[in-house]
């Protein structure tokens, strides 16, 4: 079964480009942090005319993300540092899979090691988290969509391992779609609030430049024909049970048919239960767990002296 809905979605190329702006500053952070003036060990101990290769090795099964910007990080440290990926970011790899090879003096290898793979664990550990839930809805038509409940400072990092692990990013920001929520009502109404959510999604499409995507979040049915009347272009029902979902989803093909709102399910999402939500037939389901729970893929540097 295909999605019955588009999802707008950022363009993969701009999202690479907006991932390696993000990482240079984080980079210089993290490189401060864990080198401070030196890396003693290696300057007491390593001579500087020492070379080596090592290899980024995957110690577990899991998809991979990051080996874009391993580059970037290891030439932070030492342009001389020759680096040769072997597998592509989004692939699902077994452990023991070669990731990457880098090559040259020992000194900064060993100086940039923890900082790569704190980088490269990371953003795996979250592609192999989204690909996880990504194929626990195989054939159900739902997408599975990332959130803003990001790293702060690392949100297109990890809105790019989330791609790599096949989701679909919602938006980046507050200032790339429009979401009413609990809060803006309670600002705005306290009562006939169905009423208002929709009089507010018509305020909302009247000030909003066209094609800016506009969505309501719905925690009771009772308000969800009005929502529905006034067009947004996605309700999220937000910790609804699985009855309500399929009532939702009956309400909004009633009336639409195979147009309308896309109907999206939110909160209480986990491995175990995303299969049945993904049944009840909602267009999408948004997972904060992609981004703000996932553990990190176990990755190791291998450093052979040559």
């Amino acid at each position: 079964m295909q999605p019955k809905r588009p999802v707008k979605t950022i363009p993969l190329p701009r999202l690479k480009d907006r991932a390696l702006e993000s990482l240079m500053p984080l980079l210089t952070l993290a490189l401060d942090e864990d080198i401070g003036p030196g890396d003693l060990t290696s300057d007491v101990l390593i001579d500087t005319e020492v070379t080596a290769e090592a290899e980024l090795v995957a110690k577990d099964l899991g998809t991979v993300a990051g080996l874009l910007f391993v580059e970037p990080i290891c030439h932070r440290v030492d342009p001389r540092l020759s680096v040769v990926p072997q597998v592509r970011d989004g692939a699902r790899v077994p452990s023991g899979t070669v990731l990457c090879q880098v090559a040259g003096p020992v000194r900064p290898l060993l100086t940039v090691e923890r900082t790569l793979l704190n980088f490269v664990q990371a953003l795996s550990g979250i592609a192999t988290l989204t690909a996880r839930f990504v194929r626990a809805t195989d054939h159900t038509g739902a997408v599975i969509l990332d959130t803003r409940k990001t790293t702060p400072g690392w949100r297109f990092l990890e809105k790019y391992a989330v791609r790599m692990g096949g989701g679909t990013n919602h938006r980046t920001g507050l200032h790339d779609g429009v979401l009413i929520k609990d809060n803006h009502m309670a600002v705005r109404a306290r009562e006939h609030v169905g009423e208002t959510m929709a009089g507010l999604v018509h305020e909302a499409r009247q000030r909003v430049r066209d094609g800016m995507p506009i969505t309501v979040e719905v925690e009771r049915l009772a308000y969800l024909d009005s929502v529905l009347g006034a067009e947004p272009d996605v309700v999220l029902l937000d910790n609804m049970r699985l009855a309500q979902l399929r009532e939702a989803v009956r309400r909004r093909d009633g009336l639409f048919g195979d147009a309308g709102p896309a109907l999206e399910a939110s909160g209480g999402i986990t491995l175990r239960n995303v299969r049945t939500v993904a049944e009840t037939g909602v267009d999408r389901i948004s997972v904060g767990a992609l981004t703000h729970s996932a553990p990190v893929l176990d990755i190791s540097l291998d450093i052979h002296r040559v």
